[in-house]
């Protein structure tokens, strides 16, 4: 980065440059954002109202009412990682925070695939958040629905149209400045966290049964089905497996923060926390308040915006469904702002093809422009060639499963070093003292178990309809697998040659024909 870039952007305190120069970097990214930046980062990633409103019907028609459980399990699972991963934001504050956090626990092969692996997932991730507004606008307002109902495939196309026109604005925001994308987000925030706590008022108002209607399987058929209610329950979890991840985001800014080290472990935390509390509450009075469980609208896709509807009525009802669509956008947003910091991160290092234009700095908006364009293309593009249900589906699915792969690439590289007595928290930083061991330990065996759920081939995710196709039910295993091995091979025999800071991002005196390693 040129002296001048520097002088253009005074922010960058002496401290914030000894942070990234620790790690062999210059600093070239604008740090604009304070610690409610960042918690609104990682809170509107997970975006409670995106994956509640996007999923209740997955959760409730396979595992009835009782598959509320299935939150507080999700939450102490990845609360888990959440604490590994505090320890490791105060340490390691630079963005792309699971490509570094790899890099400097394991050695380059592990890392690459860690970023990759999320990288490939964070992008599939927006084109499935942009898709949720299908089962939102169209109920807000029937003019949003473009394509006639009589057309074949009409729902479908017209989701690809409405996720289109939010990717273009996302690429758009993020390339126009990190501040202007950090103002939008914390405003979505704002909004969505309002309107959270009134839904669950409203939603409490009206309450028809008890709590106790969680202990209740809602007479889900379990004939034939291995392990009984228990094989339904694992599948209702992907309801909350779907959402309660990205809570990492927060650190993935850290270059753009001030104070990193101590803002993003609080951020990381409190995201996961407030995410588990206001989400648990709407599902639990949403399934206390239901006029009839047994409804098929609502264990159908957009099942809680029938709910909603339902219970409020179409004034309250439409107020609380323009704030999911608002929750929507930022979501989205934030999982761009992710990838482009990913990708920005593994590029400076000139670790994906074309990785000198991909991190390249705009010298007016101060982001990389090239990174934000060129993933947004492709969620665009996914969007397309996803144009199928089955398909898409199956995508999504493998996009979660990928970023509990990804979270593995951190976890176990972490507890190696801890086992070697080698990892050593920041003495002034976020640690978790003697409980370290334990706690890396279950996040390790939580993370695992949970990527081989997601995995499962199961046909009502991975086949549920006709055509009936194996390499369609075998896709959580397959495509991950695919993914993974191309990539790798990929690394191996063409990028790990090319490997090393790219000279613009490189600090003084650092040698750049190959990346800083932590010592």
């Amino acid at each position: 980065m040129s002296s001048s870039h520097e002088k253009a952007h005074p922010q960058a305190s002496a401290t914030d440059a000894e942070d990234i120069d620790e790690f062999g970097y210059r600093p070239s990214l604008v740090r604009s954002l304070g610690s409610f930046h960042t918690f609104a980062a990682g809170i509107s990633y997970i975006s409670i109202l995106t994956g509640t409103f996007q999923l209740f019907y997955l959760g409730l028609g396979t595992g009835g009412p009782a598959y509320w459980w299935s939150w507080p399990l999700v939450f102490v699972g990845q609360l888990m990682v959440a604490l590994c991963f505090c320890e490791l934001a105060a340490r390691f504050p630079v963005a792309g925070s699971i490509y570094n956090w790899s890099k400097r626990l394991s050695h380059h092969g592990v890392s690459w695939l860690a970023g990759w692996t999320m990288l490939t997932a964070s992008i599939v991730s927006i084109a499935a958040v942009a898709l949720a507004l299908q089962a939102t606008l169209p109920q807000i307002w029937s003019g949003f629905q473009f394509i006639p109902a009589e057309a074949t495939n009409s729902e479908a196309l017209n989701g690809v149209i409405l996720a289109a026109a939010l990717i273009v604005f996302t690429t758009l925001i993020n390339a126009f400045g990190t501040k202007l994308m950090a103002q939008i987000n914390s405003t979505g925030v704002f909004i969505e966290l309002i309107a959270a706590c009134v839904l669950i008022v409203l939603l409490a108002i009206n309450i028809v049964r008890g709590p106790q209607i969680v202990l209740s399987t809602g007479g889900i058929d379990t004939s034939g089905r291995p392990l009984g209610y228990a094989g339904a329950f694992l599948v209702a979890m992907f309801a909350s497996l779907y959402v309660m991840y990205g809570f990492d985001t927060a650190s993935s800014l850290a270059e753009e923060s001030h104070d990193p080290r101590r803002n993003a472990p609080k951020a990381i935390l409190r995201a996961l926390f407030f995410s588990f509390l206001l989400g648990g509450l709407i599902l639990l009075f949403a399934i206390m308040s239901a006029p009839d469980l047994a409804d098929p609208a609502f264990s159908q896709l957009g099942g809680l915006q029938a709910l909603v509807l339902a219970v409020l009525g179409r004034g309250g009802g439409t107020v609380i469904l323009i704030a999911v669509a608002v929750a929507v956008v930022v979501c989205a947003l934030a999982v761009h702002a992710a990838a482009i910091r990913l990708a920005f991160a593994m590029s400076r290092d000139n670790n994906l093809p074309a990785g000198s234009k991909l991190c390249t700095i705009s010298p007016r908006f101060g982001t990389p422009v090239v990174s934000s364009v060129t993933i947004g293309v492709i969620a665009i593009v996914l969007l397309l060639v996803t144009f199928s249900p089955q398909i898409y589906t199956v995508v999504t699915s493998i996009a979660i499963i990928m970023i509990y792969t990804a979270y593995l690439l951190v976890t176990v590289p972490m507890l190696v070093q801890r086992l070697r007595g080698t990892w050593h928290p920041r003495p002034d930083g976020f640690s978790l003292g003697r409980w370290g061991l334990p706690v890396n330990i279950l996040a390790i065996l939580w993370g695992g178990a949970m990527t081989v759920n997601l995995a499962w081939p199961r046909r009502e995710i991975y086949n549920a309809s006709e055509p009936f196709h194996w390499y369609l039910q075998w896709g959580g295993v397959l495509l991950p697998g695919i993914i993974l091995g191309a990539g790798f091979a990929y690394y191996w025999t063409v990028q790990r040659h090319k490997t090393g800071v790219v000279a613009e991002h490189a600090r003084v005196g650092t040698p750049i024909d190959e990346p800083v390693q932590e010592a």
